[in-house]
């Protein structure tokens, strides 16, 4: 990412960020990079700072933010991360069913209190997390992959150890530290090609909003993962069985798996430990039953995608390795598989985009806002189709429609503002990049932008 920097209208230099903004208001058209980077995501966040006691060790730790600050954040993160995996999955259901699970056993856990939900997710990837006050994710690809119901309280324990022992709390505090505001202009100043892109875009990888655990952090959210599972009646054994479906998938599939071990770094002694305790601390735990029918009968409106899921995962892997060409062939095979998938249309319509095929992209993104209108992210496909086209007025819907459904991303506010200079609504994309100035400290290329253009219109001295 290029550095911040402040930049004034009498410098001859200007940054990227300004050149894509005037090209989109002027006669060249965008390039496709250009239109899609110009979508990336943004955050700004509060920084927090202290020590607090471990509601599991009794220790003192130094997490940064108090609990109710936990609560805040994870309010904050949650909804962003969730749509960049293309929010929760339709099949109400199955979400209910992880609901179910995952109250079962956060009801024994230390802080059982705290405002936990669960969901699966639209991702093709492998992967589960949560955010510090118990909003937890997981993916349908790791859903439709799991054995039993004993398998899934696994995942839901090992997420709520991490809640629990404020592990969530502790690595995002530390990425706020290092990191205040993200917007989605210095991103597109990356000068990062289209794989790269589209991995930031949430097609795969880890997102800057996910934290990233240490082993220990690992062992002990296991380990607390384990003895809730038992006091909620499932076998300890059922997280080694866990951890042996992602080694196997990791052997096949790296690719798929890679965001998992980013985020939750498996070893071979953590297996060997979970398998010890489920063996010694936890043996009384083996005679509970591992509820394999309950899970595939709760399950299978979810199940029967897995041809689907599986080919729009392999599609997310060629996107990342920018093999556009592959890629779309996978997502037009799992479009074909369910034509009303949201993620299978929207990955295929991301794909189009970045090959410069709009007409079919916007096709596309438009099927997918049809079936899943209250899902941000093909709203953003359709900006970035509209942007580039100069349908100044198409944008702008989309865009504050995209703004409604995910308050607070400063780089659509900043995208709303270019709208409207190129609908020659000059006062109202004023009081928008005066916000974005607001909102960044004045830092960023998206705000060297705005500050030019509030100094040429007469509203900066």
């Amino acid at each position: 990412m290029i550095a911040d920097s402040v930049l004034l209208p009498q410098e001859d230099k200007m940054h990227e960020t300004a050149w894509m903004t005037l090209d989109v208001l002027g006669r060249r058209p965008m390039t496709r990079r250009q239109a899609l980077a110009l979508l990336g995501a943004s955050l700004t966040a509060p920084l927090f700072s202290g020590c607090a006691t471990s509601p599991v060790t009794g220790e003192t730790i130094f997490v940064g933010m108090s609990e109710a600050q936990e609560i805040s954040l994870d309010r904050q993160l949650a909804p962003q991360q969730f749509s960049q995996d293309l929010g929760p999955i339709p099949q109400a259901s199955v979400n209910a069913y992880v609901s179910e699970v995952g109250a079962r056993v956060h009801a024994v856990s230390h802080r059982p209190s705290l405002p936990y939900s669960y969901r699966g997710l639209n991702a093709n990837y492998l992967n589960a997390y949560t955010f510090p006050a118990g909003s937890v994710g997981v993916t349908r690809a790791l859903l439709v992959r799991l054995d039993d119901e004993a398998q899934l309280a696994a995942v839901l324990g090992h997420e709520i150890g991490h809640v629990n022992a404020r592990h969530s709390a502790q690595q995002q505090a530390k990425a706020m530290l290092a990191q205040v505001a993200l917007t989605a202009l210095d991103a597109a100043t990356s000068r990062s090609d289209w794989g790269q892109w589209l991995v930031q875009g949430g097609a795969v990888g880890a997102s800057a909003l996910l934290a990233s655990y240490s082993r220990e952090q690992e062992r002990e959210a296991d380990y607390l993962g384990q003895r809730y599972m038992v006091l909620a009646g499932y076998p300890a054994s059922a997280m080694v069985r866990l951890h042996q479906v992602l080694l196997e998938e990791e052997k096949t599939r790296p690719g798929l798996i890679e965001t998992m071990f980013s985020t939750h770094p498996l070893t071979q002694e953590r297996i060997q430990r979970a398998q010890w305790l489920a063996e010694t601390e936890f043996a009384d735990g083996e005679r509970f039953p591992v509820q394999r029918e309950r899970f595939m009968d709760r399950t299978a409106p979810l199940r029967t995608l897995r041809p689907t899921i599986e080919r729009c995962g392999r599609g997310e892997e060629a996107m990342g390795e920018k093999k556009l060409t592959e890629a779309e062939q996978h997502f037009r095979e799992a479009v074909k598989l369910t034509p009303d998938d949201y993620a299978a249309n929207v990955r295929l319509a991301q794909t189009l985009l970045a090959r410069g095929r709009l007409d079919e992209a916007r096709a596309y993104a438009e099927h997918a806002r049809s079936v899943y209108p209250q899902e941000a992210q093909a709203h953003k496909v359709l900006a970035a189709t509209a942007l580039q086209q100069r349908r100044f007025d198409e944008a702008l819907v989309a865009l504050e429609t995209y703004d409604r459904l995910l308050p607070g991303d400063t780089g659509i506010t900043f995208l709303r503002g270019v709208s409207l200079e190129g609908l020659g609504r000059r006062q109202e994309a004023a009081r928008l990049y005066a916000d974005v100035l607001q909102r960044t400290g004045g830092r960023g290329q998206a705000a060297a932008y705005a500050r030019q253009r509030l100094r040429q219109w007469g509203y900066l001295r």
